[in-house]
């Protein structure tokens, strides 16, 4: 029975799909479908040759002395520098983009969204945000050197972590905002009407109903945020991220060392893979391979989370 229904429903997209080109083979689709694929399939190509050329320059480096390097310091001899005051720099980025970023992003995305006025004004507001989140990075260092760093030394401590918390911070914020208030916009009115119908407040409706179904796409947004903002190097070298000889020995999470110098995992890698002397291609490629992990980390937790509250939602 299930297979009659089948053969059935296909048959009338066929027919359906007939009638309307007239029954003739749609040529500049096919050639546009195949023009999809190849980009695809050489988009596909060039990452796995970027993929394998890092994995075979650095997988020497984790075979050879993995302990060492990850719990090493930066040092000026390739042998016997480490990566931990970078992991520990990147470690406290996303702290602060985390705990600032995001509440903030998605508070203002749902007033926008659900509280705001449709009017000239909020539409300014929105076009405001879609121009931040194109700016280059490098626009953010400079205000994170000129605003936190040289007029808010008191508060941050100067050319800190919690200066290139911040910066960061406000770099990935129009990315929050605007992914959230797609996430948000996307809600079917018919749940807000159908909340609205038995006597739910516009707080509860956005409680029980806007942000459990938009949660998914927020989620989404917000660790690709995230990935970027760990990422990028621009703002952290203006803002006075150290790239020779870090010292200090705190460990991961003594938060002591917000207030002192700081490097971070982009900082080393472009440092690193500038050096000309033999060895620091190596550890600079395997750098790369502990980034790339993380990222895949940071999206694995966000296609967990993301089925999770999908499957909530159905």
């Amino acid at each position: 029975m299930a297979t009659t229904i089948g053969v059935g429903a296909e048959y009338a997209r066929g027919s359906v799909r007939d009638q309307l080109t007239g029954g003739k083979r749609d040529h500049s689709g096919r050639l546009f479908q195949f023009l999809l694929l190849l980009s695809l399939g050489i988009s596909l190509g060039v990452l796995f040759v970027l993929f394998y050329d890092v994995f075979v320059d650095g997988v020497g480096v984790f075979s050879s002395r993995a302990e060492s390097f990850l719990s090493g310091g930066l040092r000026s001899k390739a042998d016997a520098s480490g990566l931990f005051q970078a992991v520990k720099g990147t470690f406290w980025i996303g702290v602060f983009v985390a705990v600032l970023s995001f509440p903030i992003g998605v508070a203002s995305a749902i007033y926008l969204e659900e509280y705001a006025t449709k009017g000239r004004f909020s539409r300014l507001i929105d076009v405001s945000i879609r121009n931040l989140a194109g700016v280059p990075s490098i626009v953010y260092g400079i205000l994170g050197l000129a605003l936190f760093v040289q007029s808010m030394e008191r508060f941050t401590g100067g050319q800190t972590l919690v200066a290139a918390g911040i910066t960061l911070s406000i770099l990935v914020l129009p990315i929050v905002i605007i992914t959230s208030a797609e996430a948000v916009r996307a809600v079917p009115s018919s749940l807000r009407e159908g909340a609205y119908g038995v006597g739910a407040t516009r707080s509860e409706v956005i409680r029980t109903q806007v942000i459990p179904y938009a949660l998914p796409g927020i989620i989404t947004g917000t660790v690709l945020a995230l990935a970027r903002a760990i990422g990028e190097a621009a703002p952290l070298y203006v803002i006075g991220a150290v790239t020779g000889l870090l010292p200090g020995k705190e460990g991961l999470l003594d938060p002591s060392q917000l207030q002192e110098r700081f490097t971070a995992l982009p900082v080393v890698i472009s440092e690193w893979s500038r050096n000309p002397r033999e060895g620091f291609h190596d550890i600079a490629a395997a750098a790369i391979m502990i980034m790339l992990l993380i990222v895949l980390f940071m999206n694995t937790v966000a296609i967990i989370l993301r089925t999770h509250y999908e499957k909530k939602r159905s």
